[in-house]
C-alpha cells in the first residue's frame, strides 16, 4: 500500500490480529484506539476498504468484505 501510515497510528502496539479480526467484540480495543488516532482518515483512505474487500479495522470501523459491520 502506497503511503503506509502504521508507525503513527494509536493501533501500532496492538496485535496484528486484533486489527484483523471480523469479530465485532475483539474489534473493540482497536476501535478505542481509532477514537484517539491522529490519522484516522487517512487510514480509511489507505485501506480503501470499497474497493479492495477489506477485512478488518481501519478508519474507526469495522470493515468485512468492504462493508461496514455495524457495532
Amino acid at each position: 500500500m502506497p503511503d503506509q501510515p502504521s508507525r503513527e497510528a494509536a493501533c501500532a502496539h496492538l496485535s496484528e490480529s486484533s486489527v484483523f479480526t471480523r469479530v465485532p467484540a475483539e474489534a473493540e480495543p482497536v476501535l478505542r484506539a481509532c477514537d484517539r488516532c491522529p490519522i484516522r482518515k487517512r487510514c480509511e483512505a489507505v485501506v480503501d476498504p470499497s474497493h479492495t474487500w477489506f477485512d478488518g479495522l481501519g478508519g474507526g470501523r469495522l470493515w468485512r468484505n468492504g462493508r461496514e459491520v455495524t457495532r
